[in-house]
């Protein structure tokens, strides 16, 4: 009985997400990478909203 549950247990596939959440140094590249990119387009929207002088 315990070699079926532990069998058992060995074939079941872990979700994406678990996975994922379970990568510290893929969290730590979005959580750089995220808002750098998101400050980089805030930053193009406030150029481009400067109108141009005459």
């Amino acid at each position: 009985m315990a070699d079926s549950d532990s069998s058992q247990h060995e074939q079941e596939k872990i979700p994406f997400m678990q996975r994922l959440l379970d990568n510290p140094f893929l969290l730590l590249f979005l959580g750089i990478a995220i808002p750098t990119v998101l400050y980089i387009i805030w930053g193009i929207m406030d150029i481009i909203s400067i109108p141009l002088a005459d």
